[in-house]
């Protein structure tokens, strides 16, 4: 079981290499620019770097989101091009998820971990898991309030982490319970490599021709105003 994983749900992009199970090489791309035009170079090289072809792949995985909505379009695009030119099956992970993978060995089973990815402005994406990864609360776009996760703060620790986590710091960060991280969590596709191996094994694949990123609300963008004149601003 060979599975190419793709993340490009942020800033940065990466990209993993799974075989049944074991990660066997992985790329990571992380800048303030633009780093998508680099992600057909890194697929290419992290299976050829590790001795294999496109085609010798079982599954191509990709992070369906949410995140960047340009990001989450060329991942997604990426993968269902590679998928459709290989005949291979589309496995979709959720972004939030893979994070909350990456630190679940590091917490006992108590403990519940809160990816949060800048959604601009007070607003994240985020989810609350516990140590199974089960979602006790959704994947949300969420304005952090004073009461936000007032009832799962008041039962458990909640780790809170993700370049989203800065904004709940100062609102929340005065609760018992509340645990903020100094590194930054990035989302990855080792992880998403991780909880593809197990979508895989249990026949969890996309429809490649219907699949759509996880945008989790509309895109907006910012139109310069037009400025109106009135009869009696005309010259």
């Amino acid at each position: 079981m060979l599975i190419l994983s793709i993340d490009t749900s942020t800033r940065g992009c990466s990209v993993a290499l799974h075989q049944n199970g074991e990660a066997l090489l992985s790329y990571e791309l992380n800048t303030d620019r633009s780093s998508s035009s680099m992600l057909t170079t890194l697929m290419h090289s992290a299976v050829e770097h590790a001795g294999f072809t496109l085609h010798d792949l079982d599954a191509v995985a990709v992070a369906k989101g949410p995140g960047s909505y340009t990001g989450l379009r060329v991942g997604v695009s990426t993968a269902k091009g590679l998928c459709y030119a290989l005949d291979k099956p589309l496995i979709a992970i959720n972004t939030l998820e893979a994070m909350a993978a990456q630190l679940r060995a590091f917490y006992t089973e108590e403990v519940l971990l809160c990816p949060m990815i800048d959604a601009r402005r007070m607003e994240v994406y985020c989810a609350v898991y516990v140590h199974t990864l089960t979602a006790v609360q959704p994947t949300q776009a969420l304005i952090i309030q004073p009461d936000s996760f007032a009832e799962l703060l008041q039962a458990h620790p909640i780790v809170f982490f993700g370049d989203g986590a800065a904004k709940c710091k100062p609102v929340l960060g005065t609760h018992p319970n509340a645990r903020f991280i100094a590194e930054l969590v990035e989302p990855s596709a080792r992880t998403i490599g991780q909880l593809a191996t197990g979508a895989f094994q249990q026949g969890q694949f996309e429809d490649v021709a219907t699949f759509e990123p996880y945008y989790l609300k509309d895109f907006v963008t910012t139109q310069p105003r037009k400025k109106v004149i009135t009869p009696s601003t005309q010259e």
